[in-house]
C-alpha cells in the first residue's frame, strides 16, 4: 500500500503542478456587520465567488512554455493532465475561508484519495507569506491601502507547507463572472519541473482565478527565473498554465469525503504547526528534496496510517512533528 500510494502521489503531482470541519454560515462577523451597505454587498459577492470553487470537478492541468527568453533555450514539451477532484470547505468564519482539494486517483470502482493543494482566503489581511527563493519564506506586512477590500490567497502544498501567496480584490461582472488577479509573486518550482530539471530557481507568476456558472479556471502567466548567488535575476523562459475545473457529478466522490472524515484531525494538527510559523516568526526555511522523500512523502504516509486505523491522529502527528522540526529552520 505504501509503495503504490506514494507512486501515485508522485505521478499526479509531477504531472500537474480545529479538528472539526467548520462550514458555518460565515459572513456575519462583527466587522462585516459594520460595513457600509455597498462594501457589505461586495464582500458577500467575494465570498460567493470563493465558496463557488467547492464541489466535484473534471479537471485539466495544461502547462506550455511559450517564449524562450534566454539565448539558445529550447522549449520543453507541453504537459497536459486530466484529473478528478473534489474541493471541500474545511473552515468558513466569514472573513476567512479554507478550501481543501482532494484528488481521486485510480480505478473508478476502487479509487484512492491524494490530499492535494489547499487554498486559504482571508479578507483584508494584515500579513502575507512571501517566497524569497532557495526554500526561504518571510512573513510580510500588507499595507492598509493594499488590504482594503481585498483578499489574500495562500496556497499550500500536499503536506500543508506553503507554496505561494498574494493579495488582490475580486471583480464581478453582470454575467455572473468573478475574477481575482493579484500582482506578480514568487513561488517555488512546481514538482513537475523540480523532479526533472535544475536550470532555474523560482517562478514569478501572475495567478488568476475566474469563477463562472459552469465551473472555474486557474490561469498562470509564469516566468522561470535563475537567481544567481549574488542575487542577480535573469529570465530563462515564459510559460502559460490553465487549470480548468468543470462542474461534474463524480460517481465516486464519497471516497474523498470518507478520506477527509478519517484524517481531518491529523491534518488539523499539521496545519497548526505551519500556522504557528506564520504567526510566531519572521520567516523560515523549509528543506525537502525534489522527490519529497524528506517531507511531503512521509507526512502524507503518516496520514495514510490514520486512514487505515494503524495509528491515531495524535500518534501520526507526533511522528510528523519530529520530521517537520528536523526539516524547518526558523529565521531569528
Amino acid at each position: 500500500m505504501k509503495i503504490a500510494y506514494l507512486a501515485a502521489v508522485a505521478a499526479i503531482l509531477t504531472a500537474g503542478g480545529c479538528a472539526t470541519t467548520n462550514t458555518g454560515a460565515g459572513g456575519e462577523t462583527a466587522a462585516a456587520a459594520q460595513m457600509p451597505e455597498r462594501s457589505r454587498a461586495l464582500y458577500e459577492q467575494d465570498r460567493e465567488a470563493i465558496l463557488a470553487m467547492q464541489g466535484e470537478y473534471a479537471v485539466t492541468f495544461d502547462f506550455r512554455e511559450t517564449v524562450p527568453v534566454a539565448d539558445g533555450y529550447e522549449l520543453a514539451e507541453p504537459k497536459f493532465t486530466p484529473a478528478r477532484e473534489v474541493v471541500i470547505v474545511v473552515e468558513d468564519t466569514g472573513d476567512f475561508i479554507m478550501l481543501q482539494h482532494l484528488l481521486i486517483v485510480g480505478a473508478e470502482e476502487e479509487p484512492f484519495i491524494v490530499k492535494h493543494w489547499r487554498q486559504d482566503w482571508r479578507y483584508e489581511p494584515e500579513t502575507v507569506l512571501a517566497f524569497q527563493g532557495h526554500d526561504d519564506w518571510t512573513v510580510e506586512a500588507v499595507p492598509a491601502a493594499e488590504a482594503a477590500g481585498a483578499w489574500s490567497q495562500t496556497v499550500y502544498q500536499v503536506d500543508d507547507s506553503p507554496r505561494y501567496a498574494a493579495v488582490a480584490p475580486w471583480t464581478h461582472d453582470a454575467d455572473g463572472v468573478s475574477t481575482w488577479e493579484p500582482p506578480v509573486s514568487w513561488r517555488p518550482l512546481p514538482r513537475r519541473d523540480d523532479t526533472t530539471r535544475d536550470d532555474y530557481d523560482v517562478i514569478a507568476a501572475v495567478n488568476r482565478h475566474t469563477v463562472m456558472p459552469w465551473g472555474w479556471t486557474h490561469e498562470q502567466d509564469n516566468s522561470k527565473l535563475v537567481v544567481e548567488d549574488d542575487g542577480a535575476v535573469r529570465e530563462l523562459v515564459r510559460e502559460i498554465g490553465v487549470n480548468t475545473y468543470r462542474n461534474t457529478d463524480l460517481s465516486n466522490d464519497q471516497a474523498a469525503h470518507d478520506y477527509w472524515a478519517a484524517t481531518q484531525d491529523y491534518w488539523a494538527m499539521v496545519r497548526g504547526y505551519f500556522d504557528n510559523l506564520e504567526t510566531g516568526t519572521q520567516g523560515f526555511h523549509i528543506e525537502d528534496d525534489a522527490e519529497g522523500t524528506l517531507l511531503y512523502g512521509p507526512v502524507l504516509e503518516a496520514g495514510q496510517r490514520v486512514l487505515f486505523g494503524i495509528a491515531t491522529a495524535e500518534e501520526a502527528y507526533a511522528e510528523a512533528e519530529t520530521l517537520l522540526n528536523s526539516q524547518i529552520t526558523v529565521v531569528e
